[in-house]
């Protein structure tokens, strides 16, 4: 057996596990076979994003054609978890080709694809629909931040399928989508957040990790704490008490940064957060082992 490929195969199981990153991410990660029979971990970067992600209103130049109230009546289901229901609303109004329903169809297609009940290739079928979907608004709806967030969260969920070179190859591409979005519209939370955990993942990466990566795929872009945290504070102003990993993840950075009174102020908060999901319930955990230290 060929040592090397052993060990890029532990520096690759490693990654899946660096940063304590919490396990609600959409696939579940799996392995596969060399030719020569050595098993690699298909892994990447995994980031922590809200497990549903909405986004702030904000005013347009460009007025939705379909009749808001099957807009509200599709976010109203949605909002209760009712994606499959949300979902034949959507590709049943009168005007299917509006992008308020476009970018509808790929949040809930999206949220599809994390739900335990259907199979892996089901999940891979609805995250490419839902990127594909998005891909088509992008040249015409340039100026419209929703379009630019769900190709980069479409994106990275696509790229993650296809394993490690790919999830390194779009790292650059999610972010400069999720940069324009939030250009667009600066006061979406989630938004914020999600920006914040890209480069909270891309710094937390031991040196040793990203030169075997680097060897053996592509260059890896560079990040720090600070930036991590300018994100996470944004979303927390934004919109404050969101979203329980928020929290944490601003303790954490603050942690990084021997910020010691801060970081417990932040872990205090997500320690005691009200848990009503399994992020929250996380973030409950992680920060009270934090508090402990």
């Amino acid at each position: 057996m060929n040592i090397h490929k052993v060990l890029i195969g532990r520096y690759l199981f490693n990654l899946y596990y660096v940063g304590k990153v919490y396990k609600t991410i959409l696939f579940q990660t799996s392995t596969y076979t060399t030719k020569k029979g050595v098993k690699l971990w298909r892994a990447g970067l995994i980031f922590s994003w809200p497990t549903i992600i909405k986004h702030n209103n904000i005013n347009s130049d460009k007025r939705p054609t379909v009749a808001p109230t099957i807009l509200d009546t599709a976010d109203g289901v949605f909002d209760m978890g009712r994606y499959e229901e949300c979902y034949n609303i959507l590709i049943n109004c009168k005007d299917p080709e509006d992008i308020e329903v476009k970018w509808r169809l790929c949040r809930v297609l999206y949220n599809m694809a994390k739900d335990a009940k259907y199979d892996e290739q089901y999940k891979r079928a609805i995250i490419s629909q839902a990127h594909e979907i998005i891909t088509s608004e992008l040249e015409r709806n340039w100026d419209n931040f929703a379009v630019h967030k769900w190709y980069a969260l479409t994106l990275d969920a696509k790229s993650s399928i296809g394993g490690v070179k790919e999830k390194i190859k779009q790292l650059e591409n999610v972010k400069k989508h999720m940069d324009l979005a939030v250009t667009l519209n600066p006061n979406d939370a989630s938004l914020l957040h999600m920006l914040g955990e890209w480069c909270f993942q891309v710094t937390e990466l031991p040196w040793h990790q990203r030169k075997t990566i680097e060897t053996l795929f592509a260059s890896l872009p560079y990040s720090t704490y600070e930036d991590a945290l300018e994100y996470f504070l944004r979303a927390e102003a934004a919109q404050p008490r969101f979203y329980s990993i928020n929290l944490l993840r601003i303790g954490c950075c603050y942690l990084k940064l021997d910020k010691g009174d801060q970081a417990k102020y932040y872990l205090k908060l997500a320690a005691s957060y009200p848990a009503k999901s399994n992020d929250d319930h996380r973030a409950n955990k992680e920060a009270a082992e934090l508090l402990k230290k």
